[in-house]
């Protein structure tokens, strides 16, 4: 029987352990069903060949952690991500607002806090580039939003205005707030925003889908299937993608966990979760976020920061944390955990201990996402407890808002536990990867580069803590079977006889080159199901 598709000319990854190399691959409808040995017989007048030409076939790239939606939306508002001084956030600020005079609030997103002195931006700065009307930008963490003060009158914003539980308000010396608002400060503006129209979503995701495609990405999980800082819930731009046959990657989605509410929310996510699965959209996953960021101070640490008192926000109570974890397992439903301190990591590996122990062993497959800050001590837990570590490997880099903002704060010797990749890999733990794009490039080529070198491709900077890199081989498996492990994605994440065709071909073979080349490779074809969706 003739296949539809043949890839020859090799080399081809398989992500097989014992069998890592083949020659050449066959595709039938959409499914692998040939891997390695003479692939002639198989072609036909109507085969497709692909002539590798010495450019690596691998398993089609899956992110285990990215917000597609809502950065396809970002792409489309006042982009700050190239900016690196405040005169260029001013000027790109300054061109969107005389862009769009006739929108009623300017939104954007991606400025980083080692643009500004202290890592916090004044309401001033955009006061005299937008004097009439309320602008916010949240940061590139997507854990800050920077306000005007048309934005703070507008949302009522005054030196009386009390923290709320889960965030903060930046302040003057005098009490007036600066125009900074951090993780759940952020609500008390992004529930003014006008909300965004369902083809606003419908555009963002395949926005979105496009550009992960270019990078190989065949699939993903979505964490935050809800309103989250400024971003929309992207559950229905899901629905309608695949009512209308556009989706061409298969998602995977995490319920929104609300941090205000306890177990009385679960009949909700249960009725969410089948009414979405009618739709043809699996969401089989809850996300709990259980802290913040470390550079803000608001991940939570087992020991204070250096630079105060205090030790970080836990956003769920770590009793009734490890209940709402045995609940959801109960119920059949993976936990996405957001944890990156190490305070928030030791509380989600309680968490899921309690759930083991509570209700035996199942392959709900949670994971933990992040990994900023991890205690030794809870390193091989991973591995007895089954937690799956899904890591952002972008991150482990030496770049300002590391450097100046989190490790003079964490002190030498937790700065040097930082995504401790290697460790858990040796340890025996089960790794994945994410992008958490639009925090950071969705680019896994990228990431590839940086979980084996530890630093960013082209950059002559030392490496972040070397003794955690991983090697090439393993750095693929995270974000090929490790992400597709995760995403319950089990005909996919390596190329075997029988599995789904999702593949993407790369411009070289970065095995042949030197490691610190791995992210000059691009992806040239990109497959979903033997269907081609990126490339000429």
């Amino acid at each position: 029987m003739h296949a539809d598709l043949v890839f020859t000319g090799g080399p081809v990854h398989t992500g097989d352990a014992a069998r890592s190399r083949a020659g050449s691959v066959a595709v039938t409808g959409d499914r692998i069903t040939a891997v390695g040995g003479d692939p002639k017989p198989l072609i036909g007048p109507r085969t497709e060949v692909v002539d590798l030409r010495g450019r690596l076939l691998l398993p089609g790239f899956q992110d285990a952690h990215v917000h597609a939606v809502g950065a396809g939306i970002e792409l489309g508002r006042c982009d700050l991500t190239g900016a690196t001084t405040v005169a260029e956030c001013r000027d790109a600020v300054a061109a969107y607002a005389e862009a769009n005079p006739r929108l009623a609030w300017l939104t954007g997103s991606g400025w980083s806090m080692e643009t500004f002195v202290g890592g916090l931006p004044h309401r001033r700065l955009l006061d005299d580039v937008v004097a009439d009307r309320p602008v916010v930008l949240v940061n590139r963490d997507h854990h800050g939003a920077w306000l005007n003060g048309v934005a703070l009158a507008r949302a009522g914003i005054t030196e009386d205005t009390p923290d709320p539980p889960d965030g903060r308000i930046e302040r003057d010396a005098d009490g007036a707030a600066t125009g900074v608002l951090q993780e759940g400060a952020m609500d008390l503006v992004t529930r003014l925003l006008p909300p965004s129209t369902a083809a606003d979503e419908l555009a963002g995701l395949l926005r979105a889908q496009q550009l992960l495609h270019s990078f190989g990405v065949t699939a993903w999980q979505d964490p935050l299937l809800g309103a989250y800082g400024g971003m929309p819930d992207p559950s229905g731009a899901y629905v309608d993608a695949i009512a209308r046959g556009v989706l061409t990657a298969r998602v995977t989605g995490a319920l929104w966990w609300d941090c205000d509410r306890g177990a009385d929310q679960l009949p909700d996510l249960l009725e969410r979760r089948e009414s979405l699965r009618d739709s043809g959209f699996r969401t089989g996953s809850v996300k709990i976020m259980l802290d913040g960021v470390a550079e803000n101070q608001t991940a939570a640490l087992l020991r204070p920061y250096l630079c105060g008192d205090h030790s970080g926000l836990s956003f769920v109570d770590p009793a009734a944390l490890r209940e709402h974890v045995t609940l959801l397992d109960a119920h059949g439903f993976q936990v996405h955990f957001h944890a990156l301190g190490d305070r928030a990591v030791r509380d989600a590996l309680d968490a899921v201990e309690a759930a083991r122990a509570a209700n035996g062993w199942s392959d709900h497959r949670h994971h933990l996402a992040h990994l900023q800050v991890v205690h030794p001590d809870d390193v091989p837990r991973f591995r007895r407890l089954g937690a799956t570590a899904t890591i952002q490997p972008l991150w482990a880099v030496h770049e300002p808002q590391m450097d100046d903002l989190t490790v003079p704060f964490l002190g030498a010797e937790r700065a040097a536990r930082q995504y401790p990749f290697g460790a858990l890999l040796r340890s025996g733990a089960t790794l994945a990867a994410g992008s958490d794009w639009p925090v950071s490039s969705p680019d896994p080529l990228q990431g590839i580069h940086v979980a084996v070198n530890r630093t960013p491709h082209g950059e002559n900077v030392p490496p972040f803590f070397p003794a955690q890199r991983i090697d090439l081989g393993a750095a693929i498996a995270t974000y090929t079977a490790g992400s597709a492990y995760v995403n319950h994605f089990d005909d996919a994440g390596s190329i075997r006889p029988g599995l789904r065709a999702d593949l993407v071909v790369l411009d070289r073979d970065p095995f042949d080159g030197p490691e610190s080349e791995i992210g000059a490779a691009k992806a040239e074809l990109t497959f979903t199901g033997g269907r081609c969706v990126h490339g000429p």
